[in-house]
């Protein structure tokens, strides 16, 4: 089935870097892309990188037997290359900079170490992880969970969304493990609720999202108040130049992991524009994408919250299995509509780039951009979401 109309033969070469992130703002009107309508064309190239296979399985790794059992439990069988590679400097408590894609194992590749050092410790606040997105939070925080099976270790996590009056409450009771989004976390640690000192490990999970999302002051506002910091261990997909300083300031004498060259392209996945022609609506052309079998599990862009929500009463409307996640919603919600798409219980899931930014959702056969992002990164991280741990995906841009 043929979607794509006057679809350009390649993109113009030397346009592939970020570009100009200015936008024509009319009064009441939507950001309205610059971004040259080549940018969003692009045939896959397959990925030629070797599949790593570790030398050691999970019952090799030398940690204790009761994460070894869990981990089994939860399928696995042999460490990732992040998790493989970084396992022994953590385990060291040495600071440590690993460069990793999404979808490669990185949250294992900390907890893991982490929990083990842990154990026979009273939970006394001692380990702080930072995310950038509410989900991925509950991600880790679940994950977490899973590896502690019989250990007696406890963690809480806290994010925006939820009531802050439970929040301190809970900070009455330590735990071994704090999980958090920097706003919340700083939140806390003003109001005297959160000793930062306390802790003496820091993560920074998805540092570059973290920075992209703006918390650059809260994370140092954290780290400054972290007075007890003896390890710090920072993740990334990504690695940039603009970053160098903050990370130089945060690491000391770190090991240096990378499996992954730390740059996104989104060369894997097919990228291609939809003209929508005169006689016809966005949402036509949307509902006979998404009714075509072969659109199995998709994600919708669109750029405002209210635009989201439009769409998916839309879909809905039409019998197509849908919901929606944004900042109006409570977390409950979207956490939610995470779940129902990962169990394949909706097909669509629309959004705004807050879904872009954190989240590990696999098998996602499509990408639709209902709207042009307004920016270039924003376009990458958006197509990231499908094409992940080495598969490849399909990107769509609607061009009016």
């Amino acid at each position: 089935m043929n979607f794509v109309k006057n679809n350009y033969s390649k993109r113009r070469e030397g346009n592939n870097q970020r570009r100009n992130n200015q936008f024509n703002r009319g009064r009441g009107q939507q950001p309205v892309s610059t971004l040259d309508p080549q940018l969003f064309i692009k045939k896959a190239v397959p990925l030629t990188e070797s599949r790593y296979e570790s030398n050691r399985s999970i019952n090799d790794l030398p940690v204790d037997a009761k994460i070894k059992t869990n981990l089994i439990a939860k399928g696995y069988s042999k460490p990732t290359e992040i998790q493989d590679k970084t396992l022994e400097s953590i385990l060291n408590k040495n600071n440590l900079l690993g460069i990793a894609q999404t979808g490669t194992g990185k949250t294992g590749a900390f907890l893991i170490p982490v929990v083990h050092n842990l154990i026979g410790s009273k939970p006394a606040f001692q380990v702080l992880v930072v995310v950038p997105t509410r989900e991925l939070a509950v991600q880790v925080e679940q994950e977490f969970s899973s590896m502690v099976i019989g250990l007696s270790m406890r963690s809480s996590c806290f994010i925006g969304g939820t009531s802050v009056g439970k929040d301190i409450a809970t900070l009455r009771q330590p735990v071994h493990v704090v999980i958090g989004t920097p706003g919340r976390l700083t939140d806390l640690a003003r109001q005297g609720a959160l000793r930062l000192n306390n802790f003496n490990t820091l993560i920074l999970d998805e540092f570059d999202r973290l920075l992209d999302m703006g918390f650059s002051r809260d994370i140092q506002f954290i780290v400054k108040s972290m007075s007890n910091r003896k390890q710090t261990i920072l993740f990334s997909a990504t690695e940039e130049k603009n970053q160098q300083t903050l990370i130089r300031e945060l690491l000391h004498q770190p090991v240096e992991v990378r499996v992954s060259k730390g740059k996104t392209t989104g060369d894997h996945i097919d990228q291609e524009v939809v003209r929508v022609e005169a006689g016809e609506t966005k949402m036509e052309v949307l509902l006979r994408m998404v009714k075509d079998r072969s659109f199995q599990k998709v994600i919708v862009f669109a750029e405002t919250k209210r635009g989201v929500s439009t769409v998916r009463k839309t879909l809905h409307q039409s019998g197509v299995r849908v919901d929606e996640i944004h900042g109006n919603k409570s977390q409950n919600y979207r956490l939610k509509a995470l779940n129902d798409f990962k169990s394949g219980k909706i097909q669509v899931l629309i959004a705004t780039d807050v879904a872009a930014r954190g989240l590990d959702i696999s098998e996602v056969t499509h990408v639709i951009n209902y709207q042009q992002p307004r920016d270039f990164d924003s376009y990458i991280h958006r197509i990231g979401r499908t094409g992940r741990a080495g598969k490849g995906g399909k990107a769509f841009t609607f061009i009016n």
